[in-house]
């Protein structure tokens, strides 16, 4: 009993253990102990004997709960949980919303708020059904520091009704804005399409003829035909070619083809024909060049960084931050998200041959 009583010290003791050790010290002081030396064996302070003999058995202690000050309101937790399920936000991420609704002139809360929030009411849910990366050495190093001077692209399967027989997306990308600058759907993977479509992209962005650009791809047959070689020397574009066999030297297109067959718009059913699938792909390159919120550019779209827009949208996003701390300073425990503008986007960054990346000549 002594040692029982003992570990509980500093804990709430019941009632009854606290008359069964008064009772236990008041025999062993009737035996002529001490009772600092019976309160010692059982491992109270006297002092507290002396209490629970004067007040009574009940735990007279005051617990105060102490509320965060910048502990939200019930009324601005159901704000949350109600922008969070509308049809606009229920199936974007904070890191989506809280920038989205900044550019709009409304702060609600941080993105960990956001989160928390949402586990909170059991909200969180994962969306995306691939394997965790991974982590690769980068092969040779470029740093693209504004529009139209490193490029990424690949090709993707899409999925016809006619079993065994697939469709061919070819895509060009800008790594510095993300912005889709090029791409078609072809039955058949070849350099000349390849070639085709790097063609189309440079008109469509009106690019010079002597304009330095590096186009990074993996390494497969149709990166690597002499069609498609010739016209990279031809138009005095830098190939750029990943490691056999290892996706993740390409990681700007493995990205984008990740948003376009994982996001909520992609059809469950595979498509019936070229043309269904180019008018999706149309669709989707409009909804990810003009409205998509990139992470990789401070969520903005790939359209705002690829026209330099972005700079004043960041600057406009960081007054509306900067507003909402000086109206509750109290929820901010250190400084405002950063949401100043990158001005360099490397490809392959971690290679460890190289000691930094090459930048290219501006025109």
């Amino acid at each position: 009993m002594a040692s029982h009583l003992g570990r509980q010290r500093g804990k709430l003791i019941r009632p009854d253990q606290r008359q069964m050790a008064i009772e236990l010290i008041g025999i062993a002081m009737a035996s002529g102990a001490p009772q600092h030396k019976a309160c010692e064996v059982i491992g109270i302070d006297p002092r507290t004997v002396q209490r629970w003999t004067k007040g009574g058995l009940e735990d007279q202690r005051q617990h105060v709960e102490k509320i965060p000050a910048n502990k939200l309101s019930e009324q601005e937790t159901a704000a949350i949980l109600a922008m969070c399920n509308t049809p606009e936000f229920s199936h974007k991420s904070p890191h989506q919303i809280v920038p989205l609704l900044a550019d709009r002139g409304i702060y609600l809360a941080s993105e960990r708020t956001f989160y928390r929030v949402l586990r909170d009411a059991d909200q969180m849910a994962r969306r995306g059904r691939t394997a965790s990366p991974i982590v690769r050495t980068r092969p040779k190093a470029y740093t693209a520091e504004q529009a139209n001077q490193v490029g990424s692209w690949d090709i993707t399967y899409l999925a016809s009704t006619v079993k065994g027989i697939f469709f061919y997306l070819y895509l060009i990308m800008d790594i510095y804005s993300r912005k889709i600058v090029g791409w078609e759907v072809y039955e058949v993977q070849s350099d000349q399409r390849a070639s085709d479509v790097l063609e189309k992209a440079r008109l469509a962005e009106a690019l010079p003829a002597e304009h330095p650009l590096v186009l990074h791809s993996d390494n497969g047959s149709p990166m690597k035909g002499a069609t498609m070689l010739s016209t990279l020397e031809r138009l005095g574009v830098i190939p750029s070619l990943s490691r056999p066999a290892t996706s993740n030297d390409n990681p700007y297109s493995e990205s984008l083809f990740k948003t376009l067959k994982y996001g909520p718009a992609y059809p469950d059913k595979p498509f019936d024909s070229l043309d269904d699938a180019r008018q999706w792909v149309l669709a989707f390159s409009r909804w990810y060049n003009t409205e998509h919120r990139h992470s990789g550019i401070k969520y903005v779209t790939p359209e705002q960084r690829h026209l330099g827009l972005d700079v004043e949208i960041l600057q406009q996003r960081q007054q509306v931050y900067e507003s909402a701390r000086q109206e509750h300073p109290e929820r901010w425990a250190g400084g405002i998200k950063n949401w100043q503008h990158e001005r360099q986007v490397q490809l392959n960054p971690d290679n460890q041959n190289r000691s930094k990346p090459i930048p290219l000549e501006k025109n």
